[in-house]
């Protein structure tokens, strides 16, 4: 992210990121399904719940359909299967900035 000019923060789980307040300032959460404690889809889930609507892209080595189903209809603007490659993920990260 630094090399292309863009800031970010990283956080060891979803609790952590909720604890930090962050969720109210970020332009934009790239979340990995399966995390320590909280999974992606339910800091998706909490976050809409606070009405906090921020563009997010999920990332996951173990996804399914289902999975990239429910993050979608949630509002993700997207579901990448690892691996992918830097441009793809900018590319997503610039249209989910331009939210």
């Amino acid at each position: 992210m630094k090399a292309v000019g863009l800031p970010a923060k990283t956080f060891a789980s979803a609790t952590e990121f909720l604890d930090s307040g962050q969720q109210h300032h970020a332009s934009c959460l790239i979340a990995d399904i399966r995390m320590p404690g909280m999974s992606g889809l339910e800091l998706q889930a909490r976050l809409i719940a606070d009405q906090c609507l921020i563009p997010t892209i999920f990332i996951t080595a173990h996804g399914d359909r289902e999975m990239r189903m429910q993050a979608m209809r949630s509002g993700a603007v997207e579901f990448l299967s690892k691996p992918f490659s830097d441009d793809v993920l900018l590319s997503y990260i610039r249209a989910a900035l331009e939210m």
